[in-house]
């Protein structure tokens, strides 16, 4: 198999690329990724010389570009996205120049180049916040930040380029990802530096917004799943039942860091909000895939990650 994986310096991204080339030593990987702030090479210093793994430095934007990139591979994972909510508040134009017209330019190279298929990775947030239940792949989308509105556009263009042009195209959704690599202006590795630097940690609103989180390898094992397994023209919800208040959270990352609950700094509410997410993943599961990783576990791990790289993150929270 051969892969253009493009978004693959960032978070997620990284630790798929890093998961396929342990999993699978002959399949093939090109990353395409244009290195913004969250992009960053030293996410896979480690594979950089591995024989079956090339990196480039691109645009997805430049659909010439990915045409060219394209022409030995049989299969695209689309990781590339702006992805974080405040940024998106303050100035929504680079999530949708990235995360809409970029979509769209890897989606013309993939119909020209009549690709095996084209994998969108896109996130829970595009169902907006539900009360109660859990959102199912074919709920309405709901978005209520700039981000969200953008992935749900995306989303939108891969259903109709396969239903109109016959591209062979999933959507995973995935809930909030945490682990090794995560840039730390996203909650957990935000949290756990700002311990780590004696800081307190900041809380939006009354702390009690919902979220299920999945540890970054459960979710590279799932996209795995759908890669292989997944059927063109379905979505596939991702998630771990791991729903907890984001105060709940911060209490388990200041016990395992053992810092009192002083350390919590409650800040004015974001706008727009979403108060609980919570997805059902009976048709991932059905794949065969389950859960590796509980979070108080794999909240250990990511806690012992950033002790033991803090040259990674100081020079990025600079």
């Amino acid at each position: 198999m051969k892969l253009l994986v493009t978004g693959g310096a960032g978070f997620i991204g990284s630790n798929f690329i890093r998961h396929m080339l342990t999993k699978y030593p002959d399949y093939q990987i090109i990353n395409l990724d244009k290195l913004t702030y969250a992009g960053n090479p030293e996410n896979l210093r480690d594979v950089e010389k591995n024989k079956n793994y090339a990196f480039i430095k691109g645009d997805i934007c430049d659909t010439k570009l990915v045409e060219k990139i394209l022409t030995p591979c049989d299969r695209l994972i689309n990781f590339a996205a702006s992805t974080h909510v405040d940024r998106s508040i303050k100035d929504a134009s680079d999530f949708i120049r990235a995360n809409i017209q970029g979509t769209y330019s890897l989606l013309e190279a993939a119909r020209h180049k009549k690709l095996k298929l084209f994998l969108q990775i896109s996130t829970d947030e595009v169902y907006g916040s539900i009360p109660k239940g859990k959102s199912r792949e074919k709920d309405p989308l709901e978005p209520n930040s700039p981000y969200s509105a953008s992935k749900a556009s995306a989303d939108h263009l891969v259903r109709s380029y396969h239903i109109t042009y016959k591209l062979p195209a999933i959507i995973t959704r995935s809930s909030n990802n945490f682990g090794p690599y995560q840039y730390p202006e996203k909650a957990i590795p935000l949290f756990v530096t700002n311990l780590l630097e004696g800081k307190k940690i900041p809380l939006y609103g009354d702390g009690l917004n919902c979220r299920d989180w999945i540890f970054v390898l459960d979710n590279c094992r799932a996209i795995d799943t759908v890669l292989h397994r997944g059927k063109a023209g379905e979505i596939y919800n991702i998630g771990t039942g791991s729903e907890i208040p984001n105060i709940l959270l911060v209490k388990k990352i200041l016990s395992l860091t053992q810092k009192p609950d002083n350390f919590i700094e409650y800040v004015p509410d974001r706008p727009g909000h979403d108060r609980r997410y919570a997805l059902n993943c009976a048709k991932l599961k059905s794949l065969g895939w389950q859960k590796e990783f509980k979070l108080e576990p794999a909240l250990k791990l990511t806690i012992d990650w950033y002790k033991n790289n803090q040259g990674w993150w100081k020079k990025l929270k600079k």
